[in-house]
C-alpha cells in the first residue's frame, strides 16, 4: 500500500509528451493531462436520486484547458444492485496537443445508463453501460473575430465500463484503503458522420481512501487511446486523475 503512490507517480512521469509516427503511417499525439473530478450520486426520496458530476480537465497536467464537463442526471434505484440514470452533459473542448483544433467548441449530450454493483469476495465490482446522443458544435470565426457555432453534428456512442476495488488496509477498525482498476471502451454507431467505429479506450489504476458516509477519494493514472474523427491521428494521453465520490443524501 505504501508504495502505490510512488508507482502511480512513476507511471505518469515516465511518459513522454512528444508526438510520433508509427511505421504504418499512423500519427500519434502523446499528451499529459490532469483531470480533477467530482462524482455525486445523492439519494433524494425513496428510490429517486440526483447525479451531480463536474470535471475540470487540464492540458499539461494543470496549466491550460483541455475540457470542461458538467453532467447532471436523475437516478432510479431498481434494487440494491442496479441503478438507472437519465441525464444531460455539457462539454467544452479546447485546442491542445501537437495537432490542435482551430477553436474551442461546445457539445451537448443526452445519456441513458445502467449501473450494476456486485461483490466477489472482498472485491467491489461496478459495470456501467451507457448510451449517448451527442450534438457537437461546428465552430466558425465570426465577423468581429469571435467564434460562433455554425451548425451541430449529431452522433451516437456506446460506452461500456468495468471497475474493481480491492481492499488494501485498515485505519483503526475501518477498511479505508483500496486499489481501484477500470477499463472503459467507447464505440460509435450510426449515424457516425465520418467517425470510425472505435472512439477511445481508457485504462486506469489508482489508490483510494474511503471517508465512510461522506464518500471516498481516488488518485490514479489513466491511459487514454483516442481516435480523431476522419483522420489517421490517434492520441495516447497520460492522465493524472484526482476524483472525489459522494453518496451523501439530499433527502430523508
Amino acid at each position: 500500500m505504501k508504495g502505490t503512490p510512488i508507482i502511480i507517480a512513476a507511471l505518469f512521469l515516465a511518459t513522454g509528451s512528444a508526438g510520433g509516427q508509427s511505421a504504418a503511417g499512423r500519427v500519434w499525439d502523446t499528451n499529459r493531462h490532469g483531470w480533477y473530478m467530482y462524482f455525486g450520486d445523492h439519494p433524494v426520496r425513496g428510490r429517486w436520486g440526483a447525479h451531480l458530476e463536474g470535471q475540470w480537465r487540464r492540458h499539461d497536467v494543470a496549466t491550460r484547458w483541455q475540457q470542461l464537463l458538467l453532467r447532471p442526471g436523475v437516478n432510479y434505484e431498481l434494487n440494491q444492485s442496479a441503478m438507472l440514470t437519465l441525464g444531460y452533459a455539457y462539454v467544452k473542448t479546447h485546442p491542445y496537443g501537437d495537432f490542435p483544433g482551430r477553436y474551442p467548441f461546445p457539445e451537448h449530450r443526452i445519456y441513458q445508463q445502467v449501473l450494476v454493483r456486485q461483490k466477489a469476495g472482498g472485491v467491489r465490482l461496478q459495470h456501467r453501460f451507457r448510451l449517448e446522443q451527442r450534438f457537437i458544435g461546428q465552430v466558425l470565426p465570426g465577423g468581429d473575430g469571435a467564434v460562433k457555432v455554425d451548425s451541430w453534428r449529431y452522433q451516437n456512442r456506446y460506452r461500456q465500463f468495468h471497475k474493481a476495488e480491492a481492499p488494501l488496509g485498515r485505519t483503526g477498525k475501518r477498511q479505508n484503503w483500496y486499489a481501484a482498476f477500470y477499463d472503459e471502451i467507447f464505440v460509435n454507431f450510426a449515424p457516425r458522420h465520418g467517425a470510425g467505429v472505435f472512439d477511445q479506450n481508457r485504462a486506469y489504476a489508482a489508490l483510494g481512501y474511503s471517508l465512510g458516509k461522506p464518500g471516498k477519494i481516488e488518485v490514479g493514472y489513466m491511459n487514454q487511446i483516442l481516435a480523431r474523427r476522419n483522420s489517421s491521428i490517434r492520441e495516447s494521453n497520460h492522465t493524472l486523475q484526482v476524483a472525489v465520490f459522494s453518496s451523501f443524501p439530499f433527502g430523508k
